[in-house]
């Protein structure tokens, strides 16, 4: 049985300008994979409203479950969450439990919980909230997406509270091999190997050093003896 598929959405116009250089991919990328759960795609859209809901609807009906980051915040550019409401159908207001998890929150650092901030306590109906550690203010996830925060640490704890909730498969595996030999040469023999082991991700990543050509070829899959078997081969093959 197929492991569980999954797409990333990442929300900002920070990321697409490059002024801020996004790390919550390879985090989630790297957890997703030992929870055997297939990261398939990852968008990045503009903090603008068509954008995101027309991105989340595309997601949320191929993919089993999506994970967006980013524009869950206190400003004015901070829409994800009325753009997943608007996504699918779904009233959004101010919600008592997170209004009071923020107020305890504020009380205790002798903050005030003004306006903005309590554009973070505004979650769509019907939806579960996800638990931030580290800021306290929540994400949320309704239907089958879940919504966190696009800074790394909280992005982090928000995952690490929402991956218990998802039923994983096999953990995917993986090894690598270097051949000094340049992906002409080596063509042949990497397509017989994957006629060999359909259920294998055989993937050959190209480099030039000193002059040379040469490929690291990379055996993902998640039966650890037909990996094992699949690098075997592929020695054998360039001895």
């Amino acid at each position: 049985m197929p492991n569980p598929s999954a797409a990333m959405l990442v929300i900002g116009d920070e990321i697409l300008s490059g002024r801020t250089r996004d790390a919550n991919m390879h985090y989630l990328a790297g957890e997703l994979t030992k929870h055997g759960v297939d990261l398939k795609e990852v968008r990045v859209v503009s903090d603008e409203a068509p954008a995101i809901v027309a991105a989340v609807r595309a997601l949320s009906g191929a993919y089993d479950v999506v994970f967006t980051s980013g524009g869950i915040g206190p400003t004015h550019d901070d829409i994800t969450a009325d753009c997943i409401a608007e996504a699918f159908g779904a009233h959004i207001d101010v919600r008592d439990d997170a209004r009071a998890l923020l107020a305890d929150h504020y009380a205790a650092t002798g903050r005030e919980l003004n306006a903005a901030r309590l554009r973070m306590a505004r979650i769509p109906d019907g939806a579960c909230l996800i638990d931030n550690p580290v800021s306290i203010a929540p994400g949320f996830s309704l239907e089958n997406v879940h919504v966190m925060a696009g800074v790394p640490s909280v992005f982090q704890a928000m995952v690490a509270s929402v991956l218990p909730t998802i039923t994983g498969g096999a953990p995917l595996l993986s090894q690598s091999l270097r051949i000094d030999r340049g992906e002409g040469d080596i063509a042949g023999p990497l397509g017989e190997l994957a006629q060999a082991f359909p259920d294998l991700s055989i993937g050959s990543y190209p480099f030039q050093e000193n002059g040379a050509f040469g490929a690291n070829i990379v055996i993902r899959g998640s039966d650890g003896a037909q990996v094992d078997a699949a690098i075997a081969r592929l020695r054998e093959t360039f001895a």
